[in-house]
C-alpha cells in the first residue's frame, strides 16, 4: 500500500505521463498541471497504454486507481500534495521558476522530486527557500512499468528526505537506486551515452546501420544486461575463476582501439539525416503508440519470466504484489 494519498505532477510529458500512470496504479490521487497545447490527450493515451499494461502484468488485486485531475496553476496542483514531481523541460532556469511558484504554494512536508536525465540537484535546488526536502528521483520509460529510480542528493538535501524517498518509492513498486556521490546524468545515463555515442559513430561510418545496432542489442547483450548486469555478466564469462579471471583476460582491451568514447562526430544536419532515415526505413511502418505497445508487451513478458525466478526486476514486481495482497487494498471492476 503506498505510504502518501496526494501527489502533483508539473509537465505531462512522455515521462510526466509515466509517473501519472505508476501514481494512479497505486491508489494515489494526482493533479496534473501542464499549459501546453494537447497535454490531456497525451496523458490520457499514455494512461490507455498503462492501463492495458497493468492488467497483464500483475497477479495480484490492483488498488483502486487514484484520480487524476487536470488543474489550471501550480498553486492548484501542489496545495495538498504530499508528493510533488517536477518533469518539465531540461532547462535549469525554466526548473527553477517552477521550484519558485511550487514553494508559494506546497506542504513544508511535501517532497519535490525532479525527474531531470542529468541536471545536478544543486544546482537546481540552488534558489530555493527549503532546499533540505528536494532530490532528483531520475525514472526510465516506461515509468509505469521499469522499476528503477536514481535518487540523487543535492549539497542541501536533507539525508531523512532520502530515506523518506527510498521508502516512498519502494511502496510504488520501484527499485529506488541512491547515487552515492552527485555526478552530471547520474549512473544510468552515462552507461546509455557511451552506448549512444559509439552507436552513432558505427551509423556515420558505413559499418552498421541503425537496425543493425539495435539488433546487437536486443539479440545479443541487451538480454543478458536485462537480468544480470554489466560486472555480474562480465564475472560468468570469467568461467569458474570468476571476475579476477576475465579482467586478467580481458583487461589489456582497455587499450585497445575498440571504442572511440572521447570521439565524438560532428552533429551536424548529414547525421541527423543519415541517423533519422535509416530510422525511418527501420520502423516507420508502425505508429509511436503501436511500437509503445510492443515494448510494453515485451517488457511483460520479461518482468513476467524474471518474477518466476524471483529475479531482479521481476523480485521487485513480486515484493510490489505481495505488499498489495497484505494490504488488502480491491480495485472495483
Amino acid at each position: 500500500m503506498s505510504e502518501i494519498k496526494s501527489a502533483a505532477i508539473i509537465g505531462g510529458g512522455v515521462i510526466g505521463g509515466g509517473w501519472i500512470a505508476r501514481l494512479i496504479e497505486n491508489g494515489i490521487n494526482v493533479n496534473v498541471f501542464d499549459p501546453a497545447s494537447g497535454a490531456k490527450r497525451k496523458v490520457n493515451e499514455v494512461l490507455e497504454n498503462s492501463r492495458a499494461a497493468y492488467s497483464k502484468l500483475t497477479e495480484s488485486t490492483r488498488a483502486t486507481e487514484g484520480v487524476v485531475q487536470f488543474v489550471d496553476s501550480v498553486e492548484s496542483a501542489v496545495t495538498d500534495a504530499e508528493l510533488i514531481v517536477e518533469s518539465v523541460p531540461e532547462r535549469l532556469d525554466i526548473k527553477q521558476s517552477v521550484y519558485q511558484e511550487i514553494e508559494k504554494h506546497a506542504s513544508r512536508e511535501a517532497i519535490i522530486a525532479s525527474s531531470t536525465s542529468g541536471i545536478m540537484p544543486s544546482d537546481l535546488q540552488s534558489g530555493m527557500q527549503f532546499p533540505q526536502r528536494f532530490l532528483v528521483a531520475h525514472p526510465f520509460n516506461p515509468v509505469y512499468l521499469l522499476p528503477l529510480v536514481e535518487l540523487v542528493a543535492g549539497k542541501q538535501t536533507a539525508p531523512e528526505t532520502i530515506e523518506k524517498a527510498k521508502s516512498l518509492y519502494t511502496s510504488l513498486g520501484m527499485r529506488p537506486l541512491h547515487v552515492k556521490k552527485e555526478i552530471e546524468a547520474f549512473i544510468a545515463d552515462r552507461l546509455l551515452e557511451a552506448i549512444w555515442r559509439e552507436s552513432l559513430w558505427l551509423v556515420k561510418d558505413g559499418i552498421a546501420t541503425t537496425e543493425d545496432v539495435d539488433d546487437a542489442v536486443r539479440y545479443g547483450f541487451g538480454l543478458r544486461y536485462a537480468q544480470m548486469g554489466v560486472f555480474d555478466t562480465y564475472r560468468v564469462a570469467g568461467g569458474e575463476a570468476g571476475m579476477r579471471h576475465f579482467m586478467a583476460q580481458f583487461g589489456p582491451c582497455l587499450t585497445w582501439p575498440w571504442t572511440k568514447l572521447m570521439d565524438v562526430p560532428e552533429f551536424n544536419d548529414d547525421l541527423v539525416n543519415l541517423i533519422a532515415d535509416q530510422s525511418d526505413n527501420q520502423s516507420g511502418h508502425m505508429t509511436i503508440r503501436q511500437m509503445e505497445k510492443a515494448r510494453d508487451d515485451n517488457l511483460i513478458a520479461i518482468l513476467k519470466a524474471l518474477k518466476e525466478n524471483h529475479w531482479g526486476a521481476g523480485k521487485t514486481l513480486e515484493e510490489h504484489e505481495q505488499r498489495q495482497m497484505r494490504s488488502g487494498t480491491v480495485r472495483t471492476q
